[in-house]
């Protein structure tokens, strides 16, 4: 019984390392991009979309885009002004963006939603 066990075990194959110039060129590419501080706003407490704005501040960064779609728009508002207000005493508007993307459901219709994109940054604008 072991030893058909055995039989049908199979080697595990080696992995095919890429070539070094394809490995250096994706980390180019890599590089080239920079680091986005999205936050991606759901249906959690205001606060966790707060501190996690507040946490890409801290890091070093100077601008932070909260998105969101469908009903969570109004959480990312709230997002925002209590960054304003009482958190970020600096902090500006730099770009506000609205737009809808056709989802479709499970029934095979299509639907509308509403998206936001709140680009906020220190310093006023």
């Amino acid at each position: 019984m072991a030893k058909e066990k055995q039989k049908n075990l199979k080697k595990p194959e080696k992995p095919v390392k890429p070539e070094k110039r394809e490995t250096a060129e994706a980390a180019k590419e890599v590089a080239k991009k920079p680091a986005e501080n999205v936050v991606l706003i759901g249906r959690k407490p205001v606060m966790n979309y707060v501190v996690a704005c507040l946490t890409f501040f801290n890091a070093g960064g100077n601008e932070v885009v909260v998105k969101a779609r469908g009903r969570a728009i109004s959480t990312a508002v709230d997002t925002v002004e209590l960054l304003r207000r009482a958190f970020v005493k600096d902090l500006g508007l730099k770009n506000i963006e609205i737009g809808t993307e056709e989802m479709i459901r499970e029934g095979g219709q299509k639907s509308n939603v509403s998206t936001i994109e709140i680009t906020v940054g220190k310093g006023k604008s």
